[in-house]
């Protein structure tokens, strides 16, 4: 229920993605402070489909909301979601690594909070034509940024054998990554990979198809091609120095991962940060979601938060 000057409306968001550990990011920028009483600006650097956003301004009443997205699709997506909120919302395509520009642009100032959400959205997985996913054939395209010029086919058919390797055993953890990188270079001699259904297939092959209760064999190579494609580490990289150079004093900054690799990077920033007295640790250990989330949320499972103040600001 939304009330707007004086009247109650009613609103149903569009029910297309549920966001992950909702309770645990407002409690993390509500901390000891009244919510109603918060104000200022709060900066989302992967929209999505608006429902963290959306929270996040039923939550707090006085704050504003800055939020961007590169999925253009997606972005229209969060559009319809917060259009009960439009007064208090400033919606924008971009990047993570674009946020800084975007903000000094808009005159942005006072930004209280930070949140990234990372990864891909189940809005992306469960579209074939997106190419994400191997549940469904589709392109091997992986792009979020359609503006981007490399695709998932690139990688696959172009890096050499020993790129490859690398790229799969370390962006997705994958102990067979060599031999599955051999496979590939062998197959696509014959005939270059341009669908997701032929590349699970021989990742399979290659790997057997797993005992019973674990993951796809091909999951670990698709994510690792997927955070290629969209060069996930640099954007996570530039998105926590812009949190260390615009948060106000007090401000906090939220991080969701889905992947260990991220979920060090976000450690060891923030612990060299406090380590030097520029960020206060809200938690040391992540968050994860509760049984309950998890048995209603199968997303949700890997999900990790972690949260830090600022408490020095940094000039300019």
């Amino acid at each position: 229920m939304i009330a707007t000057g004086g009247e109650v409306k009613s609103r149903e968001p569009r029910r297309v993605h549920t966001p992950v550990l909702v309770e645990e990011v407002i409690a993390s920028f509500a901390a000891d402070r009244d919510p109603a009483t918060l104000n200022g600006w709060i900066v989302d650097g992967t929209l999505g489909a608006g429902g963290h956003a959306r929270a996040l301004l039923e939550a707090f009443p006085n704050v504003r909301f800055f939020g961007v997205d590169q999925d253009p699709e997606i972005l229209e997506l969060a559009r319809e979601n917060l259009a009960p909120f439009e007064e208090r919302t400033t919606l924008l395509r971009a990047r993570i690594s674009q946020l800084f520009c975007k903000l000094k642009r808009a005159r942005i100032e006072n930004v209280e909070g930070m949140l990234f959400d990372l990864g891909a959205s189940s809005l992306q997985f469960d579209r074939p034509e997106r190419g994400f996913s191997f549940a469904a054939d589709g392109p091997l395209d992986m792009r979020m940024d359609p503006d981007r010029r490399r695709t998932a086919a690139e990688i696959v058919n172009e890096w050499d054998e020993g790129d490859l390797a690398d790229l799969i055993f370390y962006e997705g953890g994958e102990h067979r990554s060599r031999r599955i990188a051999h496979a590939i270079v062998e197959s696509r001699r014959r005939a270059p990979f341009q669908r997701t259904a032929a590349l699970a297939e021989l990742i399979a092959h290659v790997c057997g198809q797993g005992r019973s209760g674990k993951i796809h064999p091909a999951t670990r190579t698709f994510q690792a091609l997927r955070r290629a494609v969209n060069e996930e580490g640099l954007e996570l990289d530039r998105g926590l120095k812009i949190a260390d150079r615009i948060l106000a004093d007090h401000g906090r900054l939220v991080v969701i991962t889905f992947h260990s690799g991220e979920d060090g990077v976000v450690k060891r920033f923030l612990s060299e940060r406090a380590r030097e007295g520029s960020w206060q640790l809200a938690n040391k250990k992540p968050l994860g979601p509760g049984a309950a989330e998890r048995r209603a949320n199968p997303r949700a499972r890997s999900a990790l938060l972690r949260c830090a103040e600022r408490t020095r600001s940094q000039p300019g």
